[in-house]
């Protein structure tokens, strides 16, 4: 018989991380959270993570920059970033969007440090 443990997260009641994200549900291998509502803001540095990211955007636009790529995302568009690339996110309007990180972001502290 395989694994029959089952999480569910109530989303309401979620941890938040100190850039704002919410933690989703997390498994071993791989992690959720959500970016909920994200405002417009001035260029970021760019950061390497040492997890490779997909997303899914629900709505608002933003610019993906990395690697020498500027990448327009809006709603209904999915990417990815690769672990160790550098990148930026610029938020154009108000941003919403879910990610799946792996190996899980959250575990010690990888969604809040770069890669040094």
């Amino acid at each position: 018989m395989g694994d029959s443990s089952i999480t569910k997260v109530d989303g309401r009641h979620s941890p938040h991380g100190a850039l704002g994200q919410v933690y989703l549900a997390s498994g071993v291998s791989l992690s959720m959270r959500l970016w909920r509502d994200e405002q417009p803001d001035a260029d970021k540095p760019e950061v390497a993570r040492d997890y490779e990211t997909v997303g899914y955007v629900i709505s608002g636009r933003a610019e993906l920059r990395s690697e020498g790529q500027t990448v327009l995302l809006e709603p209904g568009d999915s990417w990815v970033v690769p672990r160790g690339a550098q990148h930026t996110y610029r938020i154009l309007e108000p941003f919403t969007a879910v990610e799946a990180t792996h190996p899980p972001a959250q575990v010690h502290g990888r969604d809040e440090n770069p890669l040094r």
